[in-house]
């Protein structure tokens, strides 16, 4: 499919949402959801900036959503690409059920689970090393085929700090000069499992040495393009980050250092930015294949609790086909 041909497809998508502005609040825009049977649910999605973010008000994820519920949970996440909602109150099972509607589940290879929920992880501070949060990045890129979105649940918070932050990689490529978007359109980068999980801090034990051994086996260094392309809207973003992404390939090593740095630096501009204050229950649900975040680790000694269910994606694709297997 054609750049273009994606960019009618998400109009009419958006379109079909019926979104009207309200002229007493700004930036709030509505829809009505009508069911099978025929019950209306009034949804709104507030943006919280320009770019990026809106809260979605008028969804109980608690219980059995409707197929156009969820078909329009995903057009939200697609126009604001990270979306939260407030006062929730998922079990385990139900974060498990509600990511389920969206694709196959990914099973991280690393991080500790939800008992009997083997695709919840547990981000807890006073368990697991969690270094590799606090910086940029977007998740699981040493996969050949990295997620699509993750969908993070606050189950214990301190009482002050530990916000998250999320950039959109589109509103960066958007604000690149045509000049360094030609030139980063044809570039290939390497994302290293070991760069967020290095063997020091991952196989401290002569079982987490051989559990971390068999994970780098199973991934391997992979490329992905510098600029990808959205499966589904067809816009364009860079695709690279501080925790995975290790040298662009093809180039020197100076220029690719100097090259990344620059990105690095520029998809961190705070234009793009979301800052996210956390309550008990919250969840913000992802598009993981044009965002990256940051965890703000503010609240040590304190203890803060996450759990995250991930969903499976395809393969980044490029604006050329010259990339290498």
């Amino acid at each position: 499919m054609t750049h273009s041909s994606f960019q009618a497809v998400n109009e009419v998508s958006l379109k079909s949402l019926n979104f009207q502005k309200n002229d007493n609040l700004t930036n709030i825009y509505s829809y009505s959801d009508i069911s099978q049977h025929s019950n209306t649910a009034r949804v709104s999605a507030h943006a919280l900036s320009p770019h990026i973010g809106a809260v979605v008000q008028g969804v109980d994820l608690n219980t059995s959503l409707s197929s156009d519920t969820i078909r329009t949970i995903r057009d939200l996440l697609l126009r604001y690409q990270v979306i939260f909602f407030r006062n929730q109150t998922l079990t385990p099972h139900q974060h498990r059920d509600f990511a389920k509607a969206f694709g196959s589940l990914h099973v991280h290879p690393v991080y500790p689970t939800v008992p009997d929920v083997p695709e919840a992880i547990v981000l807890d501070t006073d368990k697991n090393d969690l270094k590799d949060n606090a910086l940029w990045h977007t998740d699981v890129t040493f996969s050949e085929t990295p997620p699509l979105g993750a969908i993070l649940v606050a189950r214990h918070l301190p009482e002050i700090g530990g916000d998250t932050l999320w950039a959109s990689a589109t509103a960066a490529y958007d604000a690149l000069s045509s000049q360094m978007k030609a030139h980063l359109e044809g570039l290939t980068a390497l994302h290293d499992f070991t760069r967020s999980f290095p063997l020091s801090r991952f196989g401290r034990t002569a079982d987490e040495r051989n559990h971390w051994a068999d994970v780098r086996n199973r991934n391997l260094p992979v490329e992905h393009p510098v600029i990808r392309i959205h499966p589904e809207t067809g816009r364009r973003a860079i695709f690279v980050n501080e925790g995975f992404t290790t040298e662009i390939c093809g180039i020197e090593q100076d220029e690719s250092a100097a090259l990344l740095s620059f990105l690095f630096r520029h998809l961190a501009r705070p234009e793009f930015q979301i800052r996210w204050t956390w309550r008990e229950g919250d969840v913000a649900f992802w598009d993981n294949r044009i965002t990256q975040h940051y965890a703000v680790d503010d609240y040590r000694p304190h203890r803060r609790i996450m759990h995250r269910v991930t969903i499976m994606g395809d393969k980044p694709v490029g604006p050329t086909h010259i990339i290498r297997s």
